[in-house]
């Protein structure tokens, strides 16, 4: 097993290296819940190792690689529980693919997962604003010109999912809620009912900002970082896990399942094989324990005036 560094307290477990090989040392049918966002094929290139899905040659390359992981998550993965995959289909260039359309990148994800074993279980449509995908990739389909000049290459804009897979099995600690832990009424008031938004087909509301903070003094480290949105953590993790578990994922970035995780009393594990982004979760992880150890503090103090 090849660690490169390793950072860990009794609520996580942060690794630097290859996910390929780490897992294969976490016991099967340990795994509560697993929450990640992959590379996408060979969209970004994050590093030039040969570890690195993200600098597959195609995406032959990309799914033999990624299978190898796949595996791995279904062995530690508790019988009866979610692999939660946040992905999104892919935009193809003329100068990569020879023509400008879209690579259906989420399906062939699935058929990856249920050749493994998993069953699809379900899935929810994550709404991007279209505008701001436009200001940012400057696509061609979405510019307002293209529709002036041949409105049949416009597209609409791209969304996110995330997919939800189930080991089989009997679950053996099954994730029951109450009407307190899950009430059905909280929202009311404002919208609609709680239940009524975590399982909705189409997630509306989630905030595209909301993320971890990040700083990289390496250009390429921050220009294809994309964290995943704590939002869209919290509803997985709440919604497919219960305390005390353990939330695994092998692609950590800068910690962001991780850090939702036990930030919702959870444990979490994440492996990640660029350094630059296993440090920047190593010091959110510590920030958010400095956070807890005030709000211990604050408690204490409470105690003793009351």
């Amino acid at each position: 097993m090849n660690v490169i560094d390793q950072y860990e307290t009794d609520r996580y477990c942060l690794i630097n290296g290859d996910s390929c090989e780490i897992m294969s040392a976490l016991p099967s049918d340990s795994i509560g819940l697993s929450v990640y966002s992959p590379p996408f094929s060979s969209l970004y290139t994050y590093s030039n190792s040969d570890r690195d899905l993200g600098n597959s040659k195609s995406d032959d390359e990309f799914f033999t690689h990624f299978e190898f992981i796949v595996k791995e998550l279904y062995r530690i993965l508790m019988p009866g529980r979610i692999m939660a995959v946040h992905c999104m289909n892919l935009p193809t260039s003329k100068e990569r693919d020879g023509y400008i359309g879209i690579k259906d990148f989420r399906g062939d994800l699935i058929r990856l997962f249920q050749s493994v074993g998993f069953i699809y279980h379900s899935e929810t449509c994550i709404w991007k604003n279209p505008v701001t995908a436009m200001q940012r990739t400057k696509a061609l389909g979405l510019l307002h010109k293209q529709i002036k000049k041949d409105a049949c290459m416009n597209r609409m804009g791209i969304p996110d999912y995330v997919v939800f897979m189930r080991k089989p099995g009997e679950n053996p600690e099954r994730v029951s809620n109450t009407n307190e832990t899950f009430p059905v009424d909280l929202w009311q008031d404002y919208a609609s009912p709680i239940w009524d938004e975590y399982n909705s087909p189409v997630w509306w509301d989630i905030n595209q900002s909301n993320t971890l903070n990040r700083m990289f003094s390496d250009e390429e480290s921050e220009r294809h970082i994309c964290p995943l949105q704590l939002d869209v953590i919290e509803r997985c993790v709440k919604m497919y896990s219960k305390e005390g578990d353990t939330v695994f994922t092998p692609f950590m970035g800068i910690g962001s399942e991780v850090y939702q995780a036990v930030k919702m009393g959870r444990k979490g594990i994440g492996i990640e094989l660029k350094r630059e982004y296993f440090l920047q979760a190593k010091k959110n992880m510590q920030t958010l324990d400095d956070e807890s150890k005030q709000i211990s503090l604050f408690d204490y103090i409470g105690n003793l005036t009351t």
